[in-house]
């Protein structure tokens, strides 16, 4: 049964977006293929990711890549199990999207929220209005969910009126966890209603 509910929201033709950034969060192998924090259904995201990126290429402004990559340790550590250590492959973007990754394109954090990772607020003031913030990947709930939370607000506090933040759900997913209560399917209603709330532009797909 799908765990996400794509017909809750309206398409999005490609045309109307304006000058894509497209962010692509932590589609790693400790989220998809190996690890505590893995889950394979994850994976029906990457033909939708791939095809967004191949759709966007004549328009697009970047294509951002971010990894978790974790020290022994950390503090993440203590909320959540040990994953995505740095210099294993569960820290690697899955072979399936390596094609597109570059020495120039990828991010490390080392926390949930990608805003906070070295050099992104670089990035992010980089790109030139218009322009529209297309965030994919995983988790919904947790990195995805605090990234367009923290765009929006940083767009609302400077004022970015020509800028969007926009989330495909069929290019986003989150993880079940038989050692926790974490159930995918009321993870990702919970985080794309709280998104939709803060003024994020939810839909469902993007169409030619």
């Amino acid at each position: 049964m799908a765990r996400l509910t794509c017909d809750e929201y309206f398409v999005m033709d490609y045309s109307e977006l304006i000058n894509p950034a497209i962010i692509v969060v932590d589609m790693v192998n400790g989220f998809i293929k190996e690890g505590k924090l893995s889950d394979p259904y994850i994976a029906r995201t990457v033909q939708p990711i791939i095809n967004l990126i191949a759709n966007t290429n004549h328009v697009r402004q970047d294509l951002l890549f971010v990894t978790d990559c974790h020290q022994e340790g950390c503090l993440e550590f203590e909320t959540f199990p040990v994953h995505c250590l740095e210099g294993t492959s569960e820290s690697q973007v899955i072979d399936e999207l390596k094609d597109y990754v570059t020495d120039t394109n990828v991010f490390k954090k080392n926390s949930i929220n990608t805003f906070t990772a070295p050099g992104f607020s670089d990035w992010l003031n980089a790109i030139k209005a218009p322009a529209d913030l297309v965030v994919t990947g995983c988790c919904t709930d947790l990195c995805i969910l605090q990234l367009v939370l923290s765009l929006q607000s940083w767009i609302n506090q400077n004022e970015k009126r020509n800028m969007r933040v926009i989330v495909p759900v069929n290019c986003v997913d989150t993880y079940d966890a038989e050692f926790s209560s974490h159930k995918a399917k009321k993870m990702n209603k919970f985080a794309l209603k709280n998104m939709e709330a803060n003024g994020i532009k939810v839909i469902s797909e993007f169409v030619k």
